[in-house]
């Protein structure tokens, strides 16, 4: 399953989500040459329902994997993705014009997200979702913490580091997790990460460098030694 699982689920969610908004009743235009912005832009003021779905299936598989990280969990990452995208259609009138989609987006997810574990009775932060494949969505980590030049001898000890990366980023405070997701993970700009999280561009450096110290020395007190 893995990766395909992921894919698949990402699909449903999409479906699901610009469905129950009735967007397959639009025109069918696929908006493929036209920013996330133009297509808000089409749904808030011509209340055109395929730009809406465009923006749905053009997000479905990077947000659901966003949030399936974040929350560990695929079955509260399909609430959160169709809540967030709930909240777009709501909020449709707030964004503003020179304003970016994607951060926007994120933004409602992440708050969505938070809302959702406030919920969830049990409110423990599970290890981020431990599928197999060869997406390197801690990479950068990894080989920060246990060295980026590795021999064929050494994969079973890489993969090991990754596991534990990936449980341990899971574990981190919210704030530092946050940082940690969007920059590492989601591949966000500085200043991205910035605009969704509603902190100043130094405030994330600043997280992801205590992200990173506190990675780090929990994986000296694991017993791991430095490459």
């Amino acid at each position: 399953m893995g990766i395909d699982d992921s894919d698949h689920r990402g699909r449903s969610v999409g479906r699901s989500a610009s469905a129950g908004f009735g967007a397959l009743e639009g025109t069918g235009r696929q908006g493929g040459g036209q920013s996330d912005e133009d297509l808000l832009r089409l749904f808030r003021i011509d209340d055109d329902p395929a730009a809406f779905e465009t923006l749905v299936h053009r997000y479905e598989q990077e947000l659901f994997s966003y949030l399936r990280r974040y929350l560990g969990s695929a079955e509260m990452a399909e609430d959160v993705f169709q809540a967030t995208f709930l909240q777009v259609y709501l909020k449709k009138e707030n964004f503003e014009d020179g304003r970016r989609f994607r951060p926007w987006l994120y933004t409602i997810a992440t708050n969505q997200a938070i809302d959702a574990q406030r919920r969830n009775k049990r409110h423990r932060m599970v290890s981020i979702d431990q599928r197999s494949g060869a997406d390197d969505d801690v990479g950068a980590l990894v080989e920060m913490l246990s060295g980026a030049d590795q021999t064929a001898d050494d994969q079973l000890a890489v993969e090991e580091a990754r596991e534990w990366v990936r449980t341990a980023v899971g574990d981190l405070p919210e704030a530092l997790k946050s940082a940690v997701l969007l920059v590492y993970h989601q591949g966000m700009k500085y200043r991205e990460a910035a605009d969704v999280l509603g902190i100043p561009v130094g405030t994330v450096k600043s997280r992801l460098h205590a992200a990173l110290l506190k990675l780090n020395e929990s994986w000296l007190a694991a017993g791991h030694t430095r490459p």
